[in-house]
């Protein structure tokens, strides 16, 4: 029984993990500047892997989605990447990790839902590693900017 309970606690933290890394893709604020005068802030800059956006200080914001994909930098192109695949594993562990539980009539014998299990496990940590992944490597050019 306890091994039903953690199976089914597992899976719901790991599909809850892959909710959140989905969710992080259209965030808005990857990357976010201002512009400060003596007195008041008079614009703040922000942006996503999608768009770049200023928000002056009356609060109206103008945004820009990105012309090309040939024209971005290669991070930028390589954070996408990184993120799409990042969801696409989350996505098959969480079908494979479905399959391979010992709670669910699907997936045949004992064996053959172990090794499921163990390629949805396979499928969950490579989706959290490039999502740490493409956030660093997206923070980057961030942090040197900073140093400068």
């Amino acid at each position: 029984m306890s091994n039903m309970v953690t199976e089914i606690l597992a899976f719901i933290l790991t599909t809850s993990g892959w909710v959140l890394i989905s969710s992080t893709i259209p965030t808005d604020y990857w990357k976010v500047s201002s512009l400060d005068g003596t007195v008041i802030t008079t614009a703040t800059f922000w942006s996503n892997l999608w768009k770049t956006c200023v928000t002056d200080s009356t609060g109206v914001s103008n945004c820009k989605d990105f012309p090309s994909m040939l024209a971005l930098d290669g991070y930028i192109q390589a954070c996408r990447g990184l993120m799409i695949t990042a969801v696409c594993l989350g996505f098959f562990g969480a079908v494979f990790a479905l399959v391979g539980m010992k709670c669910t009539k699907i997936g045949g014998s004992d064996q053959s839902k172990a090794r499921t299990a163990c390629i949805a496990g396979v499928n969950f940590i490579l989706s959290g590693n490039y999502h740490v992944s493409a956030r660093c490597l997206f923070l980057t050019p961030c942090l040197s900017l900073r140093s400068e």
